[in-house]
């Protein structure tokens, strides 16, 4: 490990295989993933339709440059778009480069205007990735530091404060774009409030402004829609996504409608791996699965479940247990890290998110036994803080 660059802490776990929502480490231990590699592995690991569509397809072609269109590039496309309502996509090979491609959209769009000097509003607690321009539009310092000087262009705002965003545009008469997480991820499992959307999108249409969703982490069926911004029936110009559009295989998406769809054009923009046949054909492979199976109602289902089922079981050790589908937040009264750490005693791996959140995020594919099993360890983790107190 001496050999990998330390952009990550040291890690407390060395992975062989896993299977559906379990990992095994190279002893042989198992651990209940609870959060999917980061709301990645939708499907779980190992699946076996992922697996077989893979094989497949590396029997055909893996690749074969973007000066050539691919039939697997093609459906996949369609099928966004078709999910989406959206009229074009431009495939990537992650959630970063997904908003790169969302944040060019607004330059260009400020070129149509003939601004010169455009402004992209985001939001505090936001994440959007780790390029300079997507760092640039994260709501979060901490991770901003050696970077500086940043990208230009973006102004935060306070998250669901519907007063400071129309300020902002009473105050700058040069906003191009909002980028907005209606369920932000990293910031701690924070869902947008109807009234917060609505404005967004409102104000975008009055002002000729972009309106992106980062679908990134919420996105691909996990809160129950395919989209987050199904839910509050609004609908962006432009929309990210990565994650668990490829169930672990490296795809990004950013697609957009209408007079968005149409800033885009040869020379633009750009990507070598971007679209090629195996990454679309794990994509559709991904939508079929969540189609053939039911996954968007049951996710639904199943998140309420968990989130009652942790209320229920952790009462006034927690401050509250948010969430839609399987996007879940438990906030705790103080820094998380103490119980991130009991809960891998109990052979159970969640992750943190903000200075006070756990977050849970398993696979579309787990079991009701599995969910009990979580709450179960959960429930452990908690009693054992108590009792080291």
């Amino acid at each position: 490990m001496n050999n990998l660059m330390r952009a990550y802490a040291p890690p407390s776990l060395v992975v062989s295989h896993g299977k559906g929502v379990w990992l095994f480490d190279e002893n042989g231990e198992q651990y209940l993933d609870g959060f999917g590699g980061i709301a990645v592995n939708c499907l779980g690991h190992a699946h076996p339709a992922i697996a077989a569509a893979i094989a497949d397809q590396a029997t055909r072609i893996n690749h074969c440059s973007n000066i050539f269109v691919n039939q697997q590039q093609i459906k996949a496309a369609q099928t966004l778009c078709e999910l989406a309502n959206m009229d074009r996509v431009f495939f990537c090979n992650s959630g970063a480069e997904a908003n790169e491609a969302a944040i060019k959209h607004t330059r260009l769009h400020a070129t149509k205007r003939g601004i010169s000097n455009p402004v992209v509003i985001t939001f505090e607690h936001s994440f959007h990735g780790r390029t300079m321009a997507t760092l640039s539009a994260t709501g979060n310092a901490s991770v901003k530091k050696g970077f500086e000087p940043l990208v230009g262009t973006f102004v935060h705002l306070p998250y669901n404060d519907v007063a400071a965003l129309e300020q902002a545009f009473e105050k700058h008469d040069n906003i191009v774009g909002v980028m907005v997480e209606l369920i932000q991820g990293e910031g701690g499992i924070r869902p947008a409030t109807q009234a917060f959307a609505n404005a967004v999108r409102a104000l975008c249409t009055e002002h000729d402004a972009l309106m992106i969703c980062d679908e990134i982490q919420c996105g691909m069926g996990r809160t129950g829609h395919w989209f987050s911004y199904q839910h509050y029936g609004v609908q962006p110009d432009v929309t990210t996504l990565a994650k668990s559009l490829g169930n672990g295989f490296p795809i990004g998406a950013c697609l957009s409608w209408a007079e968005a769809a149409d800033l885009i054009q040869p020379g633009t923009h750009g990507t070598t791996y971007g679209g090629n046949p195996m990454a679309a054909r794990v994509a559709l492979e991904v939508i079929s699965v969540i189609q053939t199976e039911a996954l968007l109602a049951s996710n639904l289902q199943k998140g309420d479940v968990i989130m009652q089922g942790l209320r229920e079981a952790l009462g006034d050790s927690i401050v509250e247990v948010r969430g839609r589908g399987l996007m879940i937040g438990i906030e705790l009264p103080t820094d998380p890290s103490d119980f991130v750490t009991a809960c891998k005693a109990h052979k159970l791996l969640v992750v943190k998110a903000a200075n006070n959140t756990v977050r849970l995020l398993p696979a579309y594919t787990i079991s009701e036994a599995e969910i009990q099993d979580i709450i179960e360890r959960m429930t452990k983790a908690m009693h054992d803080l108590k009792e080291a107190a």
